[in-house]
């Protein structure tokens, strides 16, 4: 079921949706060589909950981690570890925080030390994705237009389009209706209206978007072994575009 937000909702969101910003900014610092993801993870969680919020991830469907750590050819939905970064490896943290019980959620892929132009190019134009959906995002459009856009764009650029995964509604839930897929036709699907929060998320692959899920059931990695990146925003429909709730 789709829902309309109300005044009081969009401002619970938007308090989420910034601590979610914040926990970016405070890990980046800290996104070096030699880290392990579990300390990034073990950071992630004090920080969440020193802003009077929890991470959304923890315990969701059993997720045993504070937030979805993804290194290099991992999709979405790594598992924090003692795996230590290198340099030249990619790194996305996707975090989802819960404030009176509604929640953010924003994704970022970053950089550690000097990467390849193969990665560079994918993060630059899998980031670009994200913007070039939102442009899509007002009240009136359908979400095939947004995901038409995205597919459209990364096609162009030379990036494969993971179709098995999408976006979504956000609120007191934090994967509600309409689902947001990163491919489909103009003027078709769900129409947006004002007061909708929605999840946009590019999730792009340098070459082949096939997909593979390990054996811990919850990492998702490109069956090539090629590099993929991941740029979420939470944004809320307006009449004339959208606001981005996971922002300053």
């Amino acid at each position: 079921m789709i829902t309309i937000k109300s005044k009081r909702e969009i401002e619970l969101l938007k308090v989420a949706g910034n601590i979610v910003y914040k926990t970016h900014q405070y890990l980046k610092p800290f996104l070096k060589p030699g880290i392990t993801t579990q300390e990034i993870d073990d950071l992630a969680d004090k920080y969440i909950r020193s802003l009077d919020a929890t991470p959304s991830c923890k315990g969701y469907q059993g997720f045993p981690a504070a937030i979805c750590i993804s290194v290099n050819d991992e999709v979405v939905h790594g598992i924090a570890s003692e795996r230590k970064l290198q340099d030249g490896d990619i790194v996305t943290l996707d975090i989802c925080a819960c404030y009176k019980g509604y929640h953010g959620d924003s994704a970022w892929s970053y950089a550690i030390g000097k990467i390849d132009e193969e990665k560079e190019h994918l993060m630059k134009y899998t980031e670009e994705a994200l913007f070039v959906g939102l442009k899509e995002v007002k009240a009136g459009n359908r979400v095939g237009d947004i995901g038409h856009a995205i597919e459209k764009f990364a096609t162009a650029n030379g990036l494969g389009v993971v179709k098995e995964l999408c976006g979504h509604g956000v609120g007191s839930n934090l994967h509600e209706d309409p689902e947001v897929p990163n491919y489909g036709l103009k003027n078709t699907g769900i129409r947006l209206r004002e007061g909708m929060v929605i999840a946009v998320e590019p999730m792009l692959t340098a070459k082949s978007p096939r997909i593979e899920i390990l054996d811990d059931d919850w990492t998702v990695v490109t069956e090539d072994g090629n590099p993929a990146a991941h740029f979420e925003h939470t944004v809320v429909v307006t009449k004339d575009g959208y606001e981005i709730l996971t922002g300053e």
